[in-house]
Parts: structure tokens; C-alpha cells; sequence
């Protein structure tokens, strides 16, 4: 069907230049969205104006005394207004050649309703070729507006692409264009600034918000010495970077063009009424053309015969037209769509079903996806004090800061404000925590680097997570194990998609070995690779592609802006809505707008549900229309017989369809 095309095609459409300016991004997704908009509407009105239209034909017909080529005329006015654009795609058709498509055989039905009149004893059909049309178009509809929301835009990406760099230049800083800055080169980038080229710090030190790169919630310390990307934000300190990456080589530049060509390699699963069309078609024809002239030429009389048959063949591509499954089918993924579209499931196009009804592997991000994406304190284990007494150190001297491991103290000790202990010397050590007195008491939070600084004997933790030490006066206090929380519903979800028969669970991360295997032992995941970078979790997904058996289909769920590559990548791409990324809703083909997990096995049963029905109106309406049609070729049914029978299948296909829309 050609609303399972027209997905396809606006997928390669939407994806435009991610390089050019931002404004022509937003210009561009603003007008495709006017646009569709404005072409639903168009066809609203125009079936509008063809129903009035065939009423006053009809009216026409029955009140006055026209010849047959005056009625004709009458009726090709609505005939040509709503079938203009059918008539045109079976044209280009034929001269690209692709004949049999369903333009085609809608055409050569209809024009042969409007030339029965026109012979010996026939009797006119012009009301059915017009209304066979209309129905055409309104099939048309429901298909426009099931992909309306399908994406045309990755302009959203465009948060992650710097916008300028500060290069220093003979002795002066200057505000450059990043794709003006060599290798080489010295850029300075600031607090808040975003980092624009690939390097290594040659001065100062910060905390690097990585967020948009590698999904993390944890910012990376930095010092001299250490990498830099591009894509992460600078959080607390200034730094000189030494450019060791042009722009166009960069780690940005690279996930943006990997956005851009991912879905030249998408899935080519074509849905099952588009497999059968291509059969169906062409047979039909065929059998038309056979009905035509092999009975009269056998007759022996062949002239005398030949009305007759023409007569019957004519009819029969009557019979044949696919009212029930151009309405039936549509509304059946339509339904299911909207259906889904309430449990907080937005499936972005009828094609994406029959690919999520197929899915063997599904492949995750940790953060924000099996993870809250958030800080929260796990565990207090006290040294000298009592673990009320450690977290209140430790959340007074983290009061200030702006770090996610201060949030979560904070929030671990919230009356922190109120208890009237007093605070100075507050000092962030870039790469190491942060020190400041609290009543007389000198107390340090901070990492292994920190203790070892002001020679406090710490060690290490049995748990997994981030581990805050803290030293009171220079003696060891104690730690706060700090952890990004995981979601309620994952192990949920997961028990979920082995039940309904996934056979593949698989995590892919950017966080620590040790972080990622402790949250795949608690899922029971089938396995896990940590460590990662956008470009490699784009590798291992093609890699899994690779492996998984024919007729089976790959699903990634994630909800950064770095999972944007790899959503477009795999062959279904889950996204979570309610906390997720911008970039990452644009690339995917599916979204979970309340970023529940368990809504994944949902998505995956509305497909599979929603196929089944779809599958059932085509069988239904196949096997009513073959013994139609075999009535027709033996001359034992009338048109009206056979338009009778085509709209009863129709009408109880699209009752079928309408099922889908429980979800």
C-alpha cells in the first residue's frame, strides 16, 4: 500500500543536511509539518466536494433525459477530481515500470465501470466508478494521516553542535566557527560552553557533562593531560584544549553524519498487503484480459462474442477492486496505532508494526532507559560517626556545589539548611571533591585522589557505584555509596519480553564495567558491553543485526541525544518521551511517552495484534472476491451483485479493523 511507502520515503526525505544552519533545520521541519497538514485538509475537502458532486450527478441522471456520452461527461467531473492524482501515479507507473501497483489496477477498474455503458445491452455504471474512487481516496486519508506524525526533521540534533570556538591566535582570543579551527590549535572553552573540537587539556582542570555523548549522568573529571571530546559541556573550570581533530573528523561531527545515513539502512521489511498486492495485481489483469478474448475466440463467432465477454471481463475487474482492503487494512494499523497512542505507545507509522511484531533482539541503554538517569545515595558506611552524621557533613560541604553527586547528598539530608552549623572556606579542587569548615572542623568529600591528598588512610567499597569518601580534620570518616536508581518496572520489563518470546536481551552502555555487570546480574540480562561510545554501540548493533535469523527483527531502546545514531540504526527504534532527549523522539520509530519499560512488550503484543487482524480482512476479502469473481467469469453475476458483495466485505473488514483501536 502506499502508505507504507510513503514512511520509507519520508524517512530518507526528513533526514537533511545536519550540517547546514540551524534555522534552515527549523525552517525546513516547520514547513514539512505545515505542509502535511495542509495536504490532509486538501484531501478532506476534496472528498467533501465529490460526495456533493456524485449526489447532483445522480440527481442529474434520474431527473433528465441525457444520451450516454452526456451522462459521461457529468460523471467525469467528480470522476476526474478525486481520481486525477490515482489516474497520474498509474501513469508514472507505467512509464517507470511499475504497471501493477494498486494506481493501476484502480484505474483500469474504474475506466472500465465508465466504458460498460458504451456497449450493445449494457447497462451504464458511471455512479460505481465514482464511488469506487472515492472509497480509493478515502483509504488515501486514513493512510496520510496514520504517517502524519512520522518524522521529517533530525534538527533537534543540532543541541549538540557547537556553535563556535574560542581559538587563541597570535596572542589574541578569537570567536571562530569550529570548522575554521586546525589541528593543533589552542581553544579555550569556559563554564557552560559546549566543547567544540576533539583534544587534549594542556591547562586547567573541570568536570565534563558527557551527558550528550555517552548517556551518562556522571560528569567526568578532566585535568591536564586527559582527552577531551566534542559534544560534552563544560561544567566547573576553565581549560585550554590543544585541538587534536578537525571539526569535520570530530566525535560531534561524526554522530550527526551517522544520523544522517543511518536510515539508508534500515529494515526493508515490506508489509503483507504490499507482498500480496504485487501478486494480486498483475493476476488480475491477466485474468481480465484472458476473459476477454479467449472465450470468443474459441467460440468461433467472435465478433458476436465478443461484447459479452468484454462485458464480463470488465466486470470482473470490477469485482476485483480491493475497496475492502485499501479501507480495511489502513484502518487496521490506523487503529492500532491510536490504541497504542493511549496506553503511552506513539508508533510512528504503519510500516514500523509489522517490523515490532517481529522482534528476536532487543537491545538497551542503561541510563535513563533500565535507570532513573538520576544520583541517589545507596548506602552510608560510617567510620567514627553515625551514618546521620556522615551524610550531614557530607551534603553541608556539597551545598553550593553544582555536581549531580552534590544533588544527591543534598537530597539524602534535606534539613541540612536549617540545623544551624556554620560553613566557610568552601573550595572545589577540580578533579579531587570539594573541602570547606564546618563548625571549626575541616571535612573533605570527595574521591580517592582527595584522601590521599590530605593523607587520610580510606579504602575501598564491596558495593558497586560512585564512592564519595569523606575525612574529617585529615582522619577517614567513612563513604557514601551513591547510584543511579534503578526503575521499578525493568526487571518487570524484561521477564516481560522473554515471556512473549524475545530470545536476545542485551545492554549496551557507556558506564563502568563493574556499574553495568551489577545491573545486568539484578535484570538477568542475556548479556552486557560497557564502556561505550555512540560509534560503538552503532557496531554493536550491526553486529547483532548480522547474527539474528532471517524474519527476525532488531529493537534499541534508548533516550539520549548519542542514542539518536543507533535508533536510526536498528531496525526498530524504541525511544523513552518523558525524559528523553529531543534528538533522540526525532530518530526513533517508536516512543514510550511515560518512559515505562513494560510498555515495551506492549508495543511489541499491539503489533503482533494488530497484524493479525490486518491479515484476517485480507483473507476474508480474497476468498469473498475469488468466488465473486468466478460467479462474474461465469456470467452468473450482476454489477450490482458483485458492488453489493465488495462493500458487505468491506464493511465487515473495517468492523474487523476497528478492534484495533482497544490497542
Amino acid at each position: 500500500m502506499e502508505y507504507i511507502k510513503q514512511g520509507k520515503r519520508q524517512q530518507t526525505e526528513g533526514n537533511g543536511c545536519c550540517h547546514g544552519h540551524c534555522h534552515d533545520e527549523e525552517h525546513h521541519h516547520e514547513h514539512g509539518h505545515h505542509h502535511h497538514e495542509h495536504s490532509l485538509k486538501e484531501q478532506l475537502v476534496k472528498i467533501a466536494v465529490t460526495v456533493v458532486m456524485l449526489v447532483a450527478a445522480v440527481l442529474i441522471e434520474k431527473h433528465t433525459l441525457l444520451s450516454t456520452w452526456q451522462l459521461l461527461l457529468v460523471y467525469l467531473v467528480p470522476y476526474l477530481f478525486i481520481g486525477f492524482d490515482t489516474l497520474k501515479e498509474a501513469i508514472e507507473g507505467l512509464v517507470h515500470g511499475d504497471a501493477f501497483n494498486e494506481h493501476f489496477l484502480m484505474s483500469v477498474a474504474t475506466i472500465g465501470a465508465l466504458c460498460i455503458g458504451f456497449l450493445p445491452g449494457a447497462e451504464t455504471q458511471f455512479p460505481e466508478a465514482v464511488f469506487v474512487m472515492l472509497f480509493f481516496q478515502i483509504g488515501e486519508l486514513f493512510e496520510s494521516y496514520a504517517e502524519g506524525k512520522s518524522r521529517d526533521s533530525i534538527a533537534h540534533l543540532m543541541d549538540i553542535r557547537p556553535d563556535i570556538a574560542n581559538v587563541e591566535r597570535d596572542g589574541n582570543l578569537l570567536t571562530v566557527n569550529p570548522e575554521e579551527v586546525n589541528i593543533g590549535e589552542i581553544i579555550i572553552i569556559r563554564p557552560g560552553e559546549k566543547v567544540p573540537l576533539d583534544g587534549v587539556i594542556t591547562e586547567g582542570a573541570t568536570a565534563l557533562n558527557t551527558v550528550a555523548l555517552t548517556g551518562e549522568s556522571a560528569p567526568r573529571d578532566a585535568g591536564e593531560g586527559d582527552e577531551v571530546i566534542s559534544g560534552c559541556v563544560n561544567i566547573s573550570g576553565v581549560i585550554k584544549v590543544r585541538t587534536t581533530k578537525t571539526f569535520g573528523e570530530s566525535t560531534v561531527s561524526k554522530i550527526l553524519g551517522l544520523v544522517e545515513s543511518a536510515n539508508e539502512h534500515k529494515s526493508k521489511s515490506e508489509t503483507f498487503i504490499t507482498r500480496f498486492a504485487r501478486v494480486y495485481t498483475p493476476v488480475v489483469v491477466f485474468a481480465a484480459i484472458a476473459l476477454a478474448l479467449l472465450p470468443p475466440l474459441f467460440s468461433g463467432q467472435f465478433a458476436a462474442a465478443f461484447p459479452t465477454w468484454l462485458y464480463r471481463a470488465l466486470l470482473f475487474l470490477v469485482v476485483s477492486c480491493p475497496c475492502a482492503l485499501v479501507i480495511s487494512v489502513p484502518l487496521s494499523f490506523f487503529g492500532g496505532i491510536g490504541g497504542a497512542s493511549r496506553k503511552g505507545i506513539l508508533i510512528k507509522g504503519a510500516n514500523y508494526m509489522d517490523v515490532l511484531a517481529k522482534v528476536g533482539t532487543v537491545v538497551f541503554d542503561k541510563t535513563g532507559t533500565l535507570t532513573h538517569g538520576q544520583f541517589a545515595v545507596e548506602a552510608v558506611h560510617p567510620e567514627k560517626l553515625d551514618e546521620r552524621q556522615l551524610l550531614h557533613l557530607a551534603a553541608h560541604v556539597e551545598h553550593f556545589s553544582t555536581h549531580p553527586v552534590g544533588a544527591a547528598l543534598r537530597d539524602a539530608f534535606p534539613d541540612e539548611a536549617t540545623d544551624g552549623c556554620e560553613i566557610s572556606d568552601v573550595e572545589e579542587i577540580a578533579g579531587h571533591g570539594v573541602q570547606a569548615r564546618v563548625g571549626g572542623d575541616l571535612v573533605c568529600v570527595g574521591n580517592a585522589k582527595m584522601m590521599e591528598k590530605v593523607g587520610a588512610a580510606w579504602h575501598d567499597c564491596h558495593l558497586t557505584g560512585t564512592i564519595i569518601h569523606v575525612a574529617v580534620n585529615g582522619e577517614y570518616a567513612g563513604h557514601i555509596v551513591i547510584n543511579d536508581r534503578m526503575k521499578e518496572e525493568s526487571a518487570e520489563a524484561i521477564a516481560q519480553l522473554k515471556h512473549i518470546g524475545v530470545r536476545r536481551t542485551v545492554m549496551l552502555t557507556g558506564d563502568r564495567q563493574e556499574v553495568a555487570a551489577a545491573v545486568a546480574k539484578q535484570l538477568i540480562l542475556n548479556e552486557f558491553h560497557a564502556e561505550l561510545m555512540p560509534t560503538d554501540k552503532v557496531k554493536y548493533v550491526e553486529r547483532f543485526l548480522h547474527e539474528k535469523p532471517d524474519g527476525e527483527s532488531l529493537a534499541f531502546v534508548g533516550d539520549g541525544i548519542n542514542d539518536a545514531p543507533v535508533l536510526a540504526r536498528a531496525d526498530v527504534g524504541i525511544a523513552m518521551g518523558g525524559l528523553g532527549s529531543d534528538a533522540a523522539i526525532e530518530a526513533a520509530d517508536v516512543v514510550l511517552m511515560d518512559d515505562k519499560p513494560t510498555k515495551i512488550a506492549l508495543a511489541i503484543q499491539t503489533a503482533r495484534r494488530t497484524l493479525r487482524i490486518a491479515r484476517q480482512n485480507v483473507w476474508f476479502a480474497i476468498g469473498v472476491k475469488l468466488a465473486v469473481l468466478l460467479l462474474a467469469a461465469l456470467g452468473l453475476a450482476t454489477l450490482w451483485m458483485a458492488v453489493f458483495a465488495d462493500v458487505g466485505v468491506t464493511v465487515l473488514a473495517v468492523l474487523n479493523a476497528m478492534r484495533t483501536l482497544r490497542g
